[in-house]
């Protein structure tokens, strides 16, 4: 493997180790749920989801389950007090 790369890889695993490198600012992702398949997303700085719970409450256990696994990396108005 070319030494360039090498490197190239040493400092993707150091930058994984440091998620606070991070700050996602869009995202969307197909979350498979109990009974369907829901298209949840984080963008303009807000959450959204297709599921009929979100329609009601602005939140839904498939965003907030998107807060608990990306914690830190989203910015502070992205969190779930309840995440």
């Amino acid at each position: 493997m070319r030494s360039d790369l090498i490197s190239r890889v040493e400092k993707a695993n150091v930058y994984a180790g440091e998620k606070d490198r991070i700050n996602i600012r869009n995202l969307s992702v197909d979350f498979r749920g109990t009974h369907s398949t829901h298209l949840a997303s984080y963008t303009d700085e807000k959450w959204n989801c297709s599921c009929q719970f979100f329609a009601k409450w602005d939140t839904c256990s498939h965003t907030m389950a998107m807060q608990k696994i990306l914690g830190d990396m989203l910015p502070e108005e992205a969190r779930s007090p309840f995440a």
